[in-house]
């Protein structure tokens, strides 16, 4: 069997423009790097705000487990199924990280048959917009330390320093350090942490800006540090915003490739899902809504973290109405949830099925809170029995979801078709009712509490002493109207990455909380949830070769 990599690799892609063109593109709409990648000019996107909207189709899945769901792929493979199908679509994904790329997680391009391409360009550098975010991130850094050591004006706070510095990489050592150590000319010694870049909050404000005066302006309130008053010292009072902006220019602007089936795409953004908010930017999702009749777009992990933060942070920043949404789940998957070991998952076991397919049932339940029809793709496995197919089938239909079994890993588009149509007929018949999960007014503990129990099933939330602290200074400080953005581990429903399954009354704990003011939205921290990720005692990054002829070799 042929791997993901050999089946990218072999791939014959259309040059980039060829692609353009097929949406109505001019050669001068696009800024090229290279024969395969692209990015939208800034006067193609101006161009396209006069059009109509196409469908907002969202793909999520169940909470992830070590047998797979396929989220991105059954995103890409849906977008080649409607291809087949004559229609317009495009696809709107995230851009990779270089930290779980060379982890655990591998690549980020869809699996099999339904695969983004370049495959290896996309995991690797892309386009350089990662890049561009760590630079903007550090050099704020920079200018903040070199703020206190050149006399410290605005009386920073040093023990009260709030911004962190980051890299794309998992490396646990950077977490928590030591800066400034050696001579007086060298800083001013304190503790510093890093994050991943696709946890950084630039990450989060480039994909939630609408445009550069819009990027500028949440830039300039990032929130770096306080004051020995305990006032906020922001990007703005450090005068760093106009030189991030210069370096986060040509992030800003959308990157254009291709499916296996030259289906277009944009990737553009990637904040975590766990611990940011999980979704692409605005500005691809806008623009392939304007560029075709159907955008297909996707958010990180399970439902309960990147569905809920597409609606009730992205959707609610950018004015979006999702009309329906795509829920991913494999029976291996739900077999585990159900108890059943992970080398055990090609044998059938409806008892495991059954008492797994509640994760699925939760994360039905939830997406309908939101008023947006819901169609469960099967992402299809070769030990998949007849009997195990139909009563999942079945367990859907129960609950006014439509079902469609998903062969697009194997299949490309044609193994989509079944799951196109079934979205399509929802399109058609069922009209989203899409409402956001709570009010603005409701305070931030109380925003917390509703995601908690409605979403995750919570029966209560502890808060620390130090997180109801900081709930009272953000709300004094005029945050308290901002949306959550809720920071928990993927594997669970519940702050406990061994709880599977659907567990139900379980006490929630929020251990520390503070404000992304420019990304517009409160982070509250819960379990033992990370901002820098570390690298497993076998990573992949084992497996990662490239040969004298140049050909990269074990990436996913």
């Amino acid at each position: 069997m042929k791997t993901d990599l050999e089946i990218a690799q072999e791939a014959v892609m259309e040059p980039v423009d060829r692609i353009a063109a097929g949406l109505g593109m001019e050669e001068e709409d696009l800024e090229l790097y290279g024969r395969y990648k692209a990015k939208l000019s800034e006067e193609y996107l101006a161009s396209l705000k006069e059009r109509p909207d196409g469908k907002l189709i969202l793909v999520t899945a169940i909470n992830p487990t070590p047998a797979g769901e396929g989220k991105t792929t059954t995103s890409v493979g849906l977008g080649q199924a409607f291809g087949k199908l004559g229609k317009k679509a495009v696809v709107a994904l995230r851009e990779p990280s270089l930290g779980p790329c060379f982890g655990i997680k591998g690549g980020a391009a869809g699996g099999g048959y339904a695969q983004v391409v370049p495959m290896e360009e996309l995991n690797l550098h892309f386009t350089g917009d990662f890049h561009a975010i760590t630079s903007a991130n550090n050099l704020l850094a920079a200018l903040l330390d070199n703020h206190i050591q050149q006399g410290n004006e605005l009386q920073i706070d040093a023990r009260q320093i709030i911004w962190k510095r980051c890299m794309d990489m998992n490396d646990r050592v950077l977490r928590n350090i030591v800066v400034g150590l050696g001579s007086k000319t060298d800083g001013f010694v304190r503790e510093d942490h890093f994050v991943i870049t696709v946890a950084s909050e630039i990450m989060a404000i480039l994909c939630l800006a609408e445009d550069m005066n819009d990027l500028k302006e949440r830039l300039s309130r990032i929130i770096v540090a306080y004051n020995y008053s305990g006032k906020p010292v922001t990007a703005k009072d450090l005068q760093a915003v106009g030189a991030m902006a210069a370096l986060l220019k040509d992030a800003m602007k959308p990157n254009l490739i291709q499916t296996l089936e030259h289906t277009p795409v944009l990737v553009h953004g990637g904040p975590f899902a766990n611990i940011a908010h999980g979704c692409n930017s605005i500005r691809a999702t806008r623009a392939a809504l304007k560029m075709a009749d159907y955008c297909i777009t996707e958010a990180g992990f399970g439902a309960d973290l990147g569905a809920e933060k597409f609606f009730d942070i992205k959707c609610r920043t950018a004015n979006l109405r999702p009309d329906a949404a795509v829920l991913v789940a494999t029976i291996r998957a739900l077999k585990y949830n159900g108890g059943r070991a992970k080398n055990d998952l090609g044998q059938e076991d409806l008892a495991a099925l059954e008492k797994g397919i509640r994760n699925l049932e939760k994360h039905i339940e939830n997406l309908q809170k939101y008023g947006v029809p819901v169609v469960v793709a099967l992402n299809s496995f070769v030990t998949d029995t007849e009997a195990e197919i139909a009563y999942v089938r079945k367990f859907c239909q129960e609950r006014q979801c439509e079902f469609a079994l998903s062969q697009v890993w194997a299949k490309g588009g044609e193994g989509g078709i079944e799951l196109a149509e079934k979205v399509l007929k929802t399109l058609e018949n069922k009209k989203s009712g899409f409402h956001l999960l709570y009010e603005d007014d409701l305070s931030l503990e109380d925003k917390i509490q509703t995601v908690a129990k409605e979403i995750y099933g919570a029966g209560s939330v502890s808060f620390s002493p130090a997180a109801k602290k900081q709930l009272q200074k953000l709300t004094d400080l005029g945050f308290g109207k901002l949306p959550v953005c809720m920071a928990k581990n993927q594997y669970s429903l519940s702050d406990d990455p061994k709880r599977l399954g659907r567990p139900r009354d379980f006490e929630i704990t929020v251990r520390e909380v503070y404000v992304s003011a420019g990304a517009g939205f409160v982070v509250a921290l819960t379990g033992d949830v990370v901002t820098m990720p570390g690298l497993s005692k076998k990573p992949s990054a084992f497996g990662i070769d490239v040969n004298e002829d140049g050909v990269i070799t074990g990436l996913f």
